[in-house]
């Protein structure tokens, strides 16, 4: 696992120094919960997502965190997310990764609750949220009002200037 975010590190120092932005998509942080964690507990899954964030910080060290963007995805697959892990089980491991910016699923019926986690989370000075608000698990065309309302949410509870919609 260091081996592979060591070979990364140079991958993302190449596109950093491009003066690009670098975007690590995590589609197993949470997305292993229903297949490993939950035989393991979550305190065992917990150590298992620490040890992969640790891992994963080595890649971008030399990155300033403002050129890093972390994408935490769990509502990709179609299916009934019935065994999801809630947000606010790795919530403090997600804000140990080494990123600016932090990409999630915001708008599916499943996670669209978990704004308010906000209300008991502080984001830590400098971070930025960039929820997902437009869902892409529906056949629907949402209403642009929901959309705002949704972003509106995010931005009362951490302020306007640390919340990107996408």
């Amino acid at each position: 696992m260091f081996a592979i975010a060591e070979a990364m590190r140079v991958e993302y120092e190449a596109i950093a120094a491009a003066g690009l932005q670098v975007q690590v998509d995590d589609a197993w942080l949470a997305g292993l919960w229903d297949r490993i964690g939950i035989a393991m507990g979550i305190d065992a899954y917990r150590r298992y997502c620490e040890v992969r964030v640790e891992a994963l910080n080595h890649a971008p060290r030399n990155v300033p965190e403002e050129q890093v963007r972390y994408h935490l995805c769990w509502g990709s697959w179609h299916g009934p997310h019935s065994h999801d892990l809630p947000l606010a089980n790795v919530i403090d491991i997600l804000l140990k990764v080494k990123a600016q910016t932090y990409l999630f699923e915001a708008a599916n019926a499943r996670h669209e609750h978990e704004v308010g986690i906000w209300q008991h989370v502080k984001l830590p000075p400098g971070k930025i949220l960039a929820p997902g608000v437009v869902s892409h698990a529906t056949r629907l065309v949402e209403h642009p009002e929901l959309v705002a309302t949704r972003i509106e949410r995010f931005a009362n509870l951490v302020g306007a200037e640390n919340v990107i919609a996408s």
